[in-house]
């Protein structure tokens, strides 16, 4: 009795409510959800071990279990009921707080090295876009996908040197099965000869990945298109060229 108790409450469920099938437009669908976690905060998974009890309602939590408070909590007057009668059951209490011992470090000691020493390169592009077409400045964006683990150090270059101006840094994106995106975005004004290079730093690589992107500046009016050039080697104009991506109109 006990463990398994806590894992046999709800973990998910979409309810019917009274009336729904009767064509009642107050009648609704709702999700009850509850989610069980252990968080760690460092890698041996032994110390600084939290576990957590969570109930939702819709999207909304409405009650939670914290070992490190050792009580269940209301967030919401919904969720006051189910604290209070939690809180008064010894038998659940006691089972929430063993569970960062039988849960949580227990698991660990099972899947840790796999998710610990899990290391995945990320995919590293360039891509250019624009906000203005009138406008002289280009927006590039450069995307680094599907890495493990989540810290990653983006940088720009311009021309070999690190750029400062004109940076912007999105958010960390989980994209599932253990993976994560970020992107990070270069706003300038190209000039010919200028070579831009994204360069990415990650656990999984022995030296950061660096990839270069040049814009030639010149159209090509037989096709009223416009070029880029992925993959150079040095500047445009040395003629060591990658392969080529040409974009609608002009300028681009």
């Amino acid at each position: 009795a006990s463990w398994a108790a806590l894992l046999g409450r709800l973990c998910g469920a979409v309810v019917t409510a009274p009336g729904w099938d009767s064509g009642d437009p107050a009648a609704r669908r709702f999700l009850y959800q509850w989610k069980a976690e252990c968080r760690f905060s460092n890698a041996t998974g032994r110390e600084q071990v939290r576990f957590l009890d969570r109930d939702f309602y819709d999207r909304t939590e409405i009650m939670r279990f914290d070992s490190a408070r050792g009580r269940y909590e209301a967030l919401t007057p919904l969720g006051e009921p189910s604290a209070e009668y939690f809180n008064s059951r010894k038998e659940a209490l006691e089972n929430a707080r063993a569970a960062v011992e039988r849960f949580c470090r227990h698991n660990y000691a099972i899947d840790g090295p796999f998710a610990h020493g899990r290391r995945v390169q990320p995919a590293v592009t360039i891509s250019p876009t624009k906000d203005n077409p009138l406008s002289p400045r280009t927006l590039l964006l450069c995307t680094a996908a599907s890495f493990y683990p989540r810290e990653i150090e983006v940088r720009w270059l311009k021309n070999g040197l690190w750029a400062t101006e004109g940076v912007f840094y999105g958010e960390d994106l989980h994209i599932g099965d253990w993976m994560y995106q970020t992107q990070v975005m270069l706003e300038d004004t190209p000039q010919r000869g200028d070579v831009y290079a994204c360069q990415v730093a990650h656990a999984s690589l022995q030296t950061p990945i660096t990839v270069q992107w040049g814009t030639a500046l010149l159209p090509l009016p037989s096709v009223g298109h416009s070029c880029a050039l992925g993959g150079s080697v040095g500047g445009l104009g040395e003629g060591k060229e990658g392969p080529k991506v040409c974009w609608e109109g002009w300028p681009r």
